[in-house]
């Protein structure tokens, strides 16, 4: 029997393997354009599928039967095929009530803004109202559908406390975009984006810096999954599940991305860790050096500091958009704030910190050639170092131990 998920372009999706981990099924990703939408789901040569961008209301003409929950939501991410009837049903509701309750945002009589008109957008809408929320208002760029306008959102309704991101504004591979400025709302209280890739955008980066309670969408896809697994096959799975996976598709698609000052180790203990994985290792600098055709201390001769920077900004863009790599970056990776946001899209980042007094000069490091240069270096960075961190590392163990504490901190984030 076949399954899978329904889509107009789907090459960055993680359905395939968050259905396939549960192995009940072989799992496809099925690129329909929307002329073949109608044709394929008349074949009906199908047990089960997922929809996701752009048919999640598209589909609803061809089905036979819709589930209480859809047909009052409006929108259809999972269609089962029941000797030959096709039922329509919405997983994505379960999946975003589990995401909103494990990341603790209670909206009872809250404001609740929406962004987007789509599919998503009518069951985080259903969501809201179930969940007791006072007020809820949908949010587009042209104001129309229902909806209020970015513009008025700001304007009007400053007083929002939750903001919920059903639009891919943010999604790979536009990674650098965010819909709205969080601090433009001074009593939000929350923010959750559907978008699961990358594992954190800029809107929920931002929520994070100021403060607030925010995910993204990689637990909502996976708890919606189970449910629609659930639905295609009628077994009951373990209540762990959802979270189990979660966890192991969290630690596959993350980068640990290694920061310090020079001479903290990277390099030693990102290699270890690449070994202990079998992770691909990435040293930030040898890229950077590879892309010019030339030394570190070469481009900082022929370019200068800005030259270099603007070099180390593009390799860390393109780094830091895929997962599943151990990075050891250079020791001003982290100064430039786009950097940061860059490689906390995909991962966790760790700062190697090591006592001023193990640090040793080396002339391979122009900043930090010498001991004066080294100490100006280390007061100035320390503390953008530890703002950056998810987690700071205690170095002062052999590699071995370290690289181990890295592991158990890591598996059990």
């Amino acid at each position: 029997m076949r399954y899978g998920l329904l889509g107009e372009h789907l090459p960055h999706s993680f359905s395939k393997e968050i259905h396939e981990r549960l192995g009940l099924y072989r799992y496809e990703l099925i690129e329909l354009a929307p002329a073949e939408l109608g044709d394929f789901l008349a074949r009906r040569d199908f047990g089960g599928v997922n929809v996701t961008i752009p048919y999640k209301q598209t589909v609803i003409p061809w089905l036979d039967e819709l589930s209480e929950r859809a047909k009052a939501i409006g929108a259809v991410n999972t269609i089962v095929n029941r000797n030959g009837r096709l039922l329509g049903d919405n997983t994505d509701y379960g999946g975003l009530a589990a995401l909103l309750r494990r990341t603790g945002l209670d909206l009872r009589g809250k404001k609740v803004l929406i962004l987007g008109t789509g599919g998503t957008s009518l069951t985080a809408r259903a969501v809201a109202k179930d969940a007791g929320a006072g007020t809820v208002l949908r949010v587009s760029r042209s104001g129309r559908e229902g909806a209020i306008s970015y513009e008025s959102a700001v304007a009007e309704h400053p007083d929002a406390q939750v903001l919920l991101n059903t639009t891919p504004c943010g999604m790979y591979p536009e990674t650098e975009a965010m819909p709205i400025d969080p601090a433009r709302f001074p009593a939000l209280e929350g923010v959750v984006d559907v978008i699961y890739n990358p594992l954190r955008t800029r809107l929920t980066q931002r929520a994070a810096a100021l403060g607030l309670k925010c995910a993204n969408g990689l637990f909502m896809l996976v708890t919606q999954a189970v449910l629609a697994a659930e639905a295609f096959t009628g077994a009951t799975l373990p209540e762990d599940t959802a979270e189990r996976i979660f966890r192991e598709v969290l630690t596959e698609k993350q980068n640990l991305v290694l920061i310090g000052m020079p001479g903290s180790g990277k390099t030693t203990l990102g290699r270890l860790l690449a070994a202990r994985t079998g992770r691909p290792f990435v040293d930030t600098d040898e890229v950077i050096a590879a892309r010019a055709g030339r030394s570190i201390p070469e481009i900082f001769q022929a370019e200068g500091e800005a030259g270099f920077r603007e070099r180390e900004s593009a390799v860390l863009r393109d780094l830091g958009a895929t997962g599943g790599h151990i990075l050891a970056t250079g020791g001003g990776a982290v100064l430039r704030a786009e950097n940061r946001a860059a490689l906390r899209q995909n991962g966790l980042l760790l700062l190697l910190d090591r006592p001023l007094a193990d640090l040793v000069p080396t002339g391979d490091r122009p900043l930090a050639d010498n001991i004066e240069k080294l100490r100006a270096l280390y007061e100035a960075r320390l503390p953008v170092y530890r703002a950056a961190a998810d987690a700071r590392i205690d170095v002062s163990g052999s590699p071995e131990e370290t690289a181990e504490h890295i592991l158990q901190l890591w598996r059990n984030d």
